[in-house]
């Protein structure tokens, strides 16, 4: 093998350990992003599941402050009733006299 046949081949295996190094350093930079992205779908999904408790809980707390304007207003209605009840009484009681 001659001189420049040997300096070629040496540049070549140099350029071939370099794509290996460059080959494992992509590798583990994949690695990384590959475990950076379990970690972010993990958070999302721990978020949704936070979301759709909240929406429940929401949803519960609407349906108890109907209930409880439900009640006022079925309070409010009972005292109207009550007092035309006594007007009523009173109207009769005026009539009996």
């Amino acid at each position: 093998m001659t001189a420049e046949e040997e300096k070629i081949l040496h540049q070549f295996e140099a350029r071939v350990r370099q794509l290996i190094n460059k080959h494992k350093e992509v590798l583990a930079h994949n690695d990384e992003l590959n475990q950076a992205l379990n970690e972010e779908k993990s958070r999302a999904q721990e978020l949704e599941q936070r979301i759709a408790t909240l929406e429940q809980q929401y949803a519960n707390l609407k349906m108890a402050k109907m209930i409880e304007i439900t009640t006022a207003e079925n309070q409010a209605a009972q005292k109207r009733i009550n007092k035309l009840i006594r007007e009523i009484d009173k109207c009769i009681a005026l009539l009996n006299v």
